[in-house]
């Protein structure tokens, strides 16, 4: 799908920049490119698609029903069977959390699939059963959605619409009164594109700079961390192995094809695989890039938060696999 970008991300890195391939700059400057292209298309594309859905389904409505309406913990389910189905990165699932979020789902279900959509997707399944295996890929991919379940449904139940940031809430109060001129005037598509896409532009304009300073976080990570860098602290005799290949994993940033090998290598040499897929999910399902761009959308203590109830989950993961594996 993104092949393109890719193509056009090696023409800018080693024909019109002439770095040499294998370099870690080249490295790092292909992955901003490609990284970069791909986000703002995505952010074009799912906040002008949510603009349009938002025009016409009320987010009154939405938020009414899902508040008021005792659904035990399935839009969480959903949520997250959604983010399995949605292939993107960690920072690449920002657009859709800022569409779920401008349309008046809850944090805490639009956590559930922030969190899933990196972990479990087409990809990462298919990829996951030629390296270890059905039962493994089942195990997996059970965690991974109850993962984003059960943290979305801790996260809502701390009440964290509070930390969201100023510019959110205008947002949202923007979306409100775009529904309120709709409804009142009962505008055709035609007429409503032009306030959609004034709100488009504000979107953008707002969450741009920080979509360029994470990726170009991600990039030098990407491009100068050793990939091996890591292995000395997950060895299978250190009972923190598990918290530790998670916090370390953190700052990182890689999606599921990109990160697998290296699991599948680390397994090789002995460390176990619960410790593994847990350092796996930590680079992966949290990033530094991520915090970045969540930084327009979120304070600094709601990223702290939601960062730290995903690790604590990710570590008791690492755990149970190891147990189960």
């Amino acid at each position: 799908m993104f092949d393109w970008i890719q193509h056009l991300a090696d023409w800018l890195v080693y024909e019109v920049f002439n770095v040499e391939k294998g370099q870690h700059l080249a490295e790092a400057l292909n992955f901003f490119f490609y990284d970069t292209t791909k986000i703002l298309i995505l952010l074009f594309v799912v906040i002008f698609f949510m603009g349009i859905v938002n025009s016409y389904f009320p987010i009154d409505r939405v938020k009414n029903f899902l508040s008021r309406n005792k659904l035990y913990g399935l839009e969480y389910l959903l949520a997250s069977l959604f983010g399995v189905v949605t292939p993107f990165c960690s920072c690449s699932s920002v657009p859709l959390f800022i569409g779920f979020v401008r349309g008046g789902i809850p944090l805490g279900v639009t956590f559930a699939f922030l969190i899933t959509s990196p972990l479990v997707n087409e990809v990462a399944i298919g990829l996951f059963i030629g390296l270890f295996g059905l039962k493994t890929t089942i195990i997996y991919v059970i965690s991974g959605i109850l993962l984003g379940t059960i943290s979305g449904m801790i996260l809502q139940k701390l009440k964290l619409e509070r930390f969201l940031t100023p510019w959110v809430k205008e947002v949202l109060a923007n979306a409100q009164r775009e529904q309120d001129i709709f409804k009142a005037e009962k505008q055709t598509l035609k007429q409503r594109l032009p306030i959609i896409w004034a709100e488009v532009l504000f979107i953008l304009k707002g969450i741009i700079p920080y979509v360029i300073i994470g990726i170009a976080i991600g990039g030098i990570m990407h491009g100068y961390i050793p990939e091996g860098f890591f292995e000395k602290y997950m060895d299978k005799d250190n009972l923190f192995a598990v918290p530790i290949a998670t916090i370390l994993a953190v700052p990182m940033y890689s999606n599921a094809s990109g990160i697998l090998p290296i699991v599948q290598v680390l397994v090789a040499k002995g460390i176990p695989i619960g410790t593994a897929i847990a350092f796996m999910m930590g680079v992966v399902g949290l990033s530094l890039p991520e915090a970045m761009l969540l930084k327009k959308v979120m304070t600094l203590k709601l990223i702290a938060i939601f960062f730290g109830v995903v690790t604590c989950c990710i570590i008791i993961s690492g755990y149970l696999f190891n147990l189960i594996l």
